[in-house]
């Protein structure tokens, strides 16, 4: 009884945790592409902010969380400043209408993902230390769990397509912003509510390991080194059809031959299949990995973003084009899941207890961070090489994403060596 108690209370958790996510980061750069808001070519800007305060704000808050404050009470603060600015920032472009201005969207968006980013890996550690304390396998028992945070992603995504505000729906209106703070606020809230997680309090510690940096020796570890590096370099391409997918399946309503195509019109509904396909993926995860390791899980999702990016650039809104959009959505379950999933699943096992939670930012510094923001930009730089220009080709963008994808899955295949291949 008390496994099934704390397993529905994670289960609200995660929903909540990614319904906060779902509610903007597919559909803002379809928001900010609008001619009326003009800021197309800022939209790197705003998906590499997500990476660039993942490169400290996650480790930061993990050492917080391993050291000195519990891992629900960080959560907690955290949710709470991250709402509070995501909702400035959607009354500021509600009350600045047509005289937006891109610097205080910006500061206020910049300042709420700060604190929103640290949330993912926090709530791993709220997680699977709950799950420890319960006696559970968390390679068996937490991707159940994580999966109803991709249905609070997708009802979230679903929402935000829909409903419509004053007759705007809510993808091309600045609501999805204030939508996202409310939904933090209120897991801001119900994160208080969490069991305790205790800190790994230890005498006679160093300053080096007061500020969690002993997590960085994880890269003695040859496994892990190769492991961490290549996390970073698949982590670029995780920003990149979340930045500008959107934007891709909205320029063909400029064609009327595509205007009134599903995908032009509902292009966030059609982007939420990437997401119905994780809730599938995810359960498929326990078995992949003890059965055939981190090496294989990890290079199935290397190659799984070359076909996600490859198909953006055959397909087109109308059939059969549409039916390739809609594979690559379904590849995408597969592309995320066993990457980010898997890959914080294998360093919650490999990690010394005592720097689980810095380890996890680690992961999330060379993923989110590192690996979203140098990707976000480099995407950005190729986007506006082949599609801001008078002769716009975004078929070309998305097979430069393929080709690096693939390069990426072939080296990885060649350098990294899975320490400890599972077998069922």
């Amino acid at each position: 009884m008390k496994n099934y108690k704390i397993t529905l209370r994670l289960i609200v958790m995660n929903f909540l945790e990614f319904a906060v996510w779902g509610a903007y980061l597919t559909s803002l750069g379809r928001y900010l592409g609008l001619e009326e808001i003009g800021m197309g070519p800022n939209i790197k800007w705003f998906y590499a902010m997500q990476g660039i305060v993942s490169i400290f704000m996650p480790a930061l808050m993990g050492i917080l969380s391993d050291k000195y404050i519990q891992a629900q009470k960080a959560l907690s603060l955290c949710h709470g400043l991250a709402g509070i600015f995501m909702i400035g920032a959607g009354v500021y472009c509600m009350r600045a209408g047509s005289a937006l201005a891109f610097g205080p969207l910006f500061a206020l968006y910049s300042l709420s993902v700060a604190f929103f980013m640290p949330t993912i890996a926090l709530t791993n550690t709220v997680a699977y230390k709950n799950l420890e304390q319960a006696g559970m396998d968390t390679v068996k028992s937490f991707p159940p769990i994580r999966v109803f945070g991709t249905v609070g992603f997708i009802i979230s995504m679903l929402a935000t397509n829909w409903v419509k505000i004053g007759g705007v729906a809510m993808q091309d209106s600045y609501t999805q912003l204030m939508s996202s703070g409310i939904i933090s606020l209120v897991l801001c809230i119900y994160a208080l509510t969490m069991p305790a997680c205790p800190v790994e309090k230890k005498k006679n510690t160093n300053l080096f390991e007061a500020l969690g940096l002993n997590a960085f020796s994880l890269f003695k570890d040859r496994s892990f080194a190769v492991f961490f590096i290549f996390s970073m370099l698949l982590g670029a391409s995780l920003q990149i059809t979340n930045g500008y997918a959107n934007t891709f399946l909205e320029s063909f309503g400029h064609n009327p031959a595509y205007a009134d195509t599903f995908a032009v019109k509902n292009s966030n509904a059609l982007i939420a299949i990437s997401q119905l396909s994780e809730t599938l993926c995810i359960l498929l995860i326990p078995f992949f990995m003890k059965r055939f390791g981190i090496k294989t899980v990890m290079l199935i999702s290397m190659f799984a973003w070359v076909f996600r990016f490859g198909l953006f650039g055959l397909g087109n809104p109308e059939m059969p084009g549409v039916l390739l959009f809609v594979l690559s959505c379904i590849i995408y379950g597969v592309a995320f899941d066993f990457f980010n999933i898997s890959g914080s699943l294998y360093v919650n096992e490999k990690a010394p207890r005592e720097v689980q939670s810095s380890a996890q930012g680690l992961f999330m510094l060379m993923t989110n961070g590192l690996g979203a923001t140098i990707g976000t930009l480099a995407a950005g730089e190729v986007v506006e090489a082949f599609v801001y220009t008078e002769n716009p080709s975004w078929q070309t963008a998305w097979y430069i994403f393929a080709a690096y994808a693939l390069i990426v899955g072939i080296v990885f295949a060649i350098l990294f060596k899975d320490p400890a291949k599972k077998t069922a």
